[in-house]
This record gives C-alpha cells, sequence and structure tokens, in this order.
C-alpha cells in the first residue's frame, strides 16, 4: 500500500512541476498581454524556445515585457514634456507660417523690416 501512495506521489509531484515550468515561462508573456506590448508574438515564442535552453532566456524576456507600458511606450517619462515639446514646435510653425504670408504679401521692392541686433532667421 505504501508503495501505491509513494508511486502517486512521484507522479504528482512530477505533474505539478511539468506544468509549473511551463506556467513559469509563460509569466513575460501575460505581461507582454496585460500591457499590450507591440511585440508579444516575439515573447510568446522566445518563451517556447527558452524551455529548451533552460531559461537561460528567461530574465532577458521579463525585461523585454517589462519595458514597454502603453500610456508611455518605450520612454521611462510620464509624456507630459513631450506633450509641451509638441505644442512649443506647433506654436512655431504657426508663426512661421504667418511671417511667410506677410513676406510673400508684401509688394515685390519694398526693403525687409530691420531685425534687432543679435535676432537669427
Amino acid at each position: 500500500m505504501l508503495d501505491y501512495f509513494a508511486l502517486g506521489l512521484l507522479v504528482f509531484v512530477g505533474l505539478v512541476l511539468f506544468y509549473g515550468i511551463i506556467v513559469l515561462h509563460d509569466i513575460p508573456y501575460e505581461i507582454a498581454v496585460h500591457r499590450k506590448h507591440p511585440h508579444q508574438d516575439a515573447i510568446h515564442a522566445t518563451g517556447w524556445v527558452s524551455l529548451f535552453t533552460l531559461h537561460a532566456l528567461w530574465p532577458f524576456l521579463w525585461i523585454w515585457a517589462m519595458a514597454y507600458r502603453e500610456d508611455r511606450g518605450w520612454g521611462f517619462g510620464d509624456g507630459k514634456s513631450v506633450q509641451s515639446h509638441v505644442l512649443r514646435l506647433e506654436q512655431q510653425v504657426l508663426q512661421l507660417q504667418t511671417r511667410l504670408e506677410q513676406l510673400e504679401t508684401r509688394s515685390p521692392g519694398t526693403e525687409p523690416p530691420a531685425r534687432p541686433h543679435g535676432e537669427g532667421i
């Protein structure tokens, strides 16, 4: 009777280890799905390859999956500095467009206005 219990316990532990390793290798893929990572399929495939390399690639998969977030992309900031930079560039483009319109409407033969010292183009 004790032999059958030991055999059952051995089979149970073997199955738990087998499925535990499969679940463990899938953690980076689940992180990638949660974060809506653009390389989800590549992370999942590399996770399976990592099974055959005794999980040598697994730490790199973890880093790869954690490096991306949907709200900030690959960056490390909150995205506000990028937005303010874009707004500033849009304002500069508008200023240049109005200046170009002024230059185009000016009659040919008139002198351009004098610039203050130190102001460049």
